[in-house]
């Protein structure tokens, strides 16, 4: 047995013991975004004073661990609190893969009082819902059940225990699998069969939930189209004049759903994690020191005007559509000097670019796809609507100069922030039917069309 000095105290484990499989049981918050394959560097930690990536470190010696500082994600949710407490409330959650959302809200006067959010525990597990079914499949779901419930109980706590007796949630589908103790495994293999996509009513005590009597969840679409689309397309209405709407959620998966009021199509496209600062060279988060935007002067803004750290999601599209812009990278995304440096320790490499292109051209190619397979035309949409955790910060400009968005809506882009909560909140305000964004949706398979294959290849290029 060694001894393991962590945070001033002692734990002992076998020889051979992974490192990050204590950091986990430990409770502490270090992400492990590739699910410990050591492929997104995100989890370095000192070891005895040297570097050490914990998902691949194995112990053999007594060691001393210090962990790196680890900030809570920003999330701007996108609504106004009133802070005023009134008589009849209820809570409304949002569970993200990477931040947690929860509103105290006024059912009188139908608003929201205060909202709490919070980085998702579970992303010591994994950053997207792959590695953490992953995670369920080889050991067990109460891991990631029991850190989820506690962290939504602690949010519970300090925005005022005992104010409401029912909780609205939403998120996507493995979310709520997990959130209800539900095995999403069946989800992490074809035909990627959700357990349950219907509306889920239970007493809140069956999970561990504190203070609250009841929670009930929105409906699920599919095993890739989940309940916080739902709730966003409630919070974005129908659209009018006979036309369409698109809602795009950005994010490793990026949704996209097409509607008006007699339809709804529906699809995926794996976009990667780099929009999270995953499998990117000074990637991270959107955490004190994160770049968040970039000018064509070289000036920047970072998360918490603290010292620059690394580059998030919108930095990351910011920093591309400038050096486009330069010709230092050309339309194939060939970068010649093979890194470019942001400050003296930030920079985006290649690699960073070629990163960009498959996750740009995933989201491009699944909306044009969905488009002409229902033989939908730009001009047939009257709204397009972002959301996700970092679209309070996207550059619509840049997006489009960078080939994520279509040139031709720009001018139909709504930023909509955190649809899911604020679709969440309407719904538990208005107790509006929900069916008529359900009951003749249809889920588009883009792995086995064609044309989703050819333009994936197409719109790599810038």
């Amino acid at each position: 047995m060694y001894k393991v000095r962590l945070n001033n105290r002692i734990v002992e484990v076998p020889d051979g013991t992974i490192l990050a499989d204590i950091l986990i049981k430990s409770g502490e918050k270090l992400p492990h975004l590739c699910g410990g394959k050591g492929t997104c560097k995100k989890c370095l930690v000192s070891v005895n004073g040297k570097e050490e990536l914990s998902c691949q470190y194995k112990i053999k010696s007594d060691i001393d661990v210090v962990l790196p500082k680890n900030d809570d994600i920003f999330s701007e949710i996108g609504a106004n609190e009133s802070g005023e407490i009134t008589e009849s409330c209820c809570f409304c959650l949002d569970i993200g893969t990477t931040t947690l959302a929860l509103a105290l809200v006024s059912l009188d006067k139908k608003e929201i009082i205060k909202v709490k959010t919070a980085t998702n525990p579970q992303r010591a597990y994994g950053g997207d819902v792959l590695t953490r079914i992953e995670y369920c499949n080889k050991n067990d779901i109460s891991e990631l059940q029991i850190c989820l419930i506690n962290k939504i109980n602690e949010m519970i706590e300090e925005l005022g225990a005992d104010l409401a007796n029912t909780m609205y949630v939403s998120g996507n589908t493995t979310m709520l699998h997990i959130f209800f103790g539900v095995d999403p495994s069946s989800m992490g293999v074809a035909p990627y069969t959700p357990v349950f996509i219907e509306s889920k009513e239970i007493n809140a005590n069956e999970i561990g939930i504190k203070n609250i009597k009841k929670v009930i969840s929105l409906p699920c679409i599919s095993a890739f189209v989940g309940a916080d689309l739902v709730a966003g397309v409630n919070y974005a209405e129908l659209p009018e004049n006979n036309k369409y709407n698109l809602l795009v959620d950005l994010g490793t998966n990026a949704e996209i759903i097409l509607y008006n009021e007699n339809e709804l199509y529906c699809t995926s496209a794996a976009a990667g994690p780099c929009f999270e600062g995953a499998n990117i060279t000074c990637g991270m988060s959107a955490t004190d020191g994160a770049i968040y935007s970039y000018s064509y002067n070289g000036n920047f803004d970072t998360i918490g005007n603290k010292t620059p750290k690394g580059i998030c999601g919108t930095g990351l599209i910011d920093i591309i559509a400038v050096l486009l812009q330069n010709g230092i990278i050309d339309e194939t995304g060939y970068m010649e000097s093979e890194e470019f440096f942001i400050t003296e320790t930030v920079k985006i490499t290649q690699k960073d670019i070629r990163q960009y292109q498959l996750a740009k051209s995933a989201v491009y190619s699944g909306l044009t796809a969905l488009l002409r397979e229902k033989v939908i035309s730009f001009e047939a949409i009257e709204n397009l609507f972002i959301s996700g955790g970092f679209s309070a910060k996207i550059n619509i400009d840049n997006a489009v100069k960078t080939g994520l968005l279509p040139r031709e809506l720009k001018d139909k882009v709504i930023v909509l922030n955190n649809s899911s909560l604020l679709g969440t909140v309407k719904y538990a305000c208005e107790q509006n039917d929900l069916s008529v964004y359900l009951k003749n949706a249809e889920y588009i398979d883009l792995s086995t069309n064609e044309f989703f294959s050819q333009m994936f290849i197409e719109n790599m290029e810038f």
